[in-house]
C-alpha cells in the first residue's frame, strides 16, 4: 500500500519509519534539507530509534518537497496521513490549522481516493468542520501519543489505538479500520486496544489526555513550592504520596513547568473549547503553570540579592525541557528568561543546539567553562553531570535526574 505522509517532524517521521516497513512511504516536507537527510538515509530528527531504524536500513521510505513531486504523492496513496504543526494563536484562542487544511485541499485537488488522515492535534469539531467544507468524508482523525525522544518506541508500544470518523457510515468505517489495522501491523506490542469513534470524542481525548498530564505536572511542582517555601523535603513528601497505588510512583519530578510541543498549546486549547461550558480546573492547570515560573524566577533573584543590581550574572543552562531533546519550543525556561529580564539581570545561555550569539537578547556561550565561570547562578531545569563541579552556583527543581 502506498502512504504519503504530510510533515516531517516526529509525528510524521516516527510514523514513516513505522509504516515503512510494511508499506512505501512518501513524506512531503517544505524543508529542503530535510528532504535530502531522509533520503540520505539520515533521520532529520533527535530519535535513538529512529536513528537506529534509519542506520539498520529496510525501509521502503522515499522524501519529496512540496510541489509536483508532493502532488504526485498524495495522487498515488491510499492515505495521506496529515502531520504539520499546529501552533496555538494566542490572539485568536485557536490552534493555527492552516498548514494541515493546505495539506487536505492539495490532496483533495489531485487525489478523488486518497484517505485524508489528520494525526496533528486540532480542536475539538475541528475534522468534521473541515469534513463539511471539503465536501467529502474521505476525513479520519487520529490522535497521536507520542513522547519527545521516544516517538517511534511509543509507536511501538501503544497504549491504545484511536481514529475517529466524522460520520459512522459503512466507508468511512472501513476506512477507519483498515488505518488502524496499519497501525496495529507495525506495533511490536500485542493486543493494542482499539476504538474506534467520532471524530470530536477523539479530538477531546488528545486534549483531555495532554491536560490530564499537565495538571499532575502543575501538582507536584506545587508540592515542590510548597516544600521549599516551608523549608520541608520534597523528596520525602513525593514517596510518601505516591506510594498510594491509586496515585503511583510516575509523572512526579519536579520542573519549571510545563512546557514543549504539546502540553502548553493543548491545554490553552482545551480551555478555548471551553467557552460557555462552566470549569474551574482546566483554567487553573493554566494559571498554575505561569504561578510557577513565576516562583521559581523569585527564587533565582533571592539568589542574587546580596549583589549589587546590573552586578549578577544569571546562567541559562540548556533551554530544552528534557535531557535528549533538541527542542525549546515554549520551554518553561524561557518564561523564566522573561520575568528575569524583566528585573533587568545580566542572562548568559548555554545550549549547544543554539547557532545565534543572542537569544532573547542574552548572550549565547559557546564554552561550557566559560559560562560556569562567569555565573553566579546557573538556572537548570534538569540535572547533568556536566554542572557537577560548580553544583553550588545550580538551582534546579529536578529531584530524581528524569525527564517525567
Amino acid at each position: 500500500m502506498k502512504i504519503a505522509i504530510a510533515g516531517a517532524g516526529y509525528v510524521g517521521m516516527s510514523l514513516a519509519v513505522l509504516l515503512s516497513r510494511n508499506h512505501e512511504v512518501a513524506v512531503v516536507d517544505t524543508d529542503l534539507s530535510k528532504v535530502r537527510q531522509i533520503n540520505n538515509g539520515i533521520s532529520p530528527i533527535k530519535d535513538s530509534d529512529i536513528e537506529r531504524s534509519f542506520a539498520e536500513g529496510g525501509l521502503d521510505l522515499t522524501a519529496v518537497p512540496e510541489g509536483r513531486a508532493g502532488e504526485e504523492a498524495y495522487r498515488e496513496a491510499h492515505f495521506a496521513v496529515i502531520a504539520t504543526p499546529t501552533d496555538y494563536d494566542a490572539q485568536k484562542n485557536y490552534f493555527d490549522t492552516s498548514l494541515v487544511e493546505k495539506a487536505a485541499e492539495e490532496v483533495m485537488r489531485v487525489s478523488k481516493d486518497a484517505v485524508i488522515v489528520i494525526k496533528s492535534t486540532v480542536p475539538v469539531g475541528y475534522t468534521e468542520s473541515l469534513s463539511r467544507r471539503l465536501g467529502t468524508e474521505r476525513v479520519l482523525f487520529s490522535p497521536e501519543f507520542l513522547r519527545e525522544g521516544h516517538a517511534l518506541r511509543d509507536n511501538h508500544y501503544p497504549s491504545r489505538i484511536i481514529v475517529g470518523v466524522p460520520r459512522k457510515n459503512g466507508e468511512t468505517m472501513k476506512n477507519a479500520a483498515v488505518f488502524a489495522g496499519l497501525l496495529q501491523e507495525g506495533a511490536l506490542k500485542e493486543d493494542v486496544p482499539v476504538i474506534i469513534t467520532g471524530a470530536s470524542e477523539a479530538e477531546a481525548v488528545k486534549l483531555f489526555a495532554n491536560t490530564y498530564l499537565a495538571l499532575r505536572i502543575s501538582f507536584f511542582n506545587e508540592l515542590d513550592t510548597y516544600a521549599e517555601m516551608r523549608g520541608l523535603d520534597t523528596k520525602q513528601m513525593i514517596e510518601g504520596v505516591c506510594l498510594d497505588p491509586r496515585i503511583g510512583d510516575y509523572y512526579n519530578n519536579p520542573s519549571f513547568g510545563y512546557g514543549g510541543y504539546c502540553l502548553p498549546k493543548d491545554t490553552k486549547q482545551l480551555l478555548a473549547n471551553y467557552k460557555d461550558v462552566p470549569e474551574n480546573i482546566i483554567g487553573a492547570i493554566v494559571e498554575s503553570n505561569r504561578t510557577r515560573k513565576d516562583f521559581v524566577a523569585e527564587q533565582v533573584l533571592k539568589r542574587v540579592s546580596g549583589k549589587s543590581k546590573g552586578q549578577a550574572t544569571v546562567g541559562i543552562y540548556r533551554l530544552t525541557m528534557k535531557i535528549h531533546s533538541d527542542n525549546f519550543r515554549q520551554s518553561s525556561v524561557l518564561g523564566i528568561i522573561k520575568r528575569l529580564k524583566q528585573k533587568e539581570m545580566k542572562i548568559i545561555i548555554y545550549e549547544p543546539g543554539l547557532d545565534e550569539e543572542l537569544f532573547m537578547g542574552c548572550e549565547s556561550i559557546v564554552s561550557l567553562e566559560e559560562f560556569k565561570e562567569r555565573c553566579d547562578v546557573i538556572i537548570a531545569n534538569r540535572q547533568s553531570e556536566e554542572l557537577a563541579d560548580c553544583r553550588e552556583k545550580v538551582y534546579t527543581r529536578d529531584i530524581y535526574g528524569k525527564d517525567e
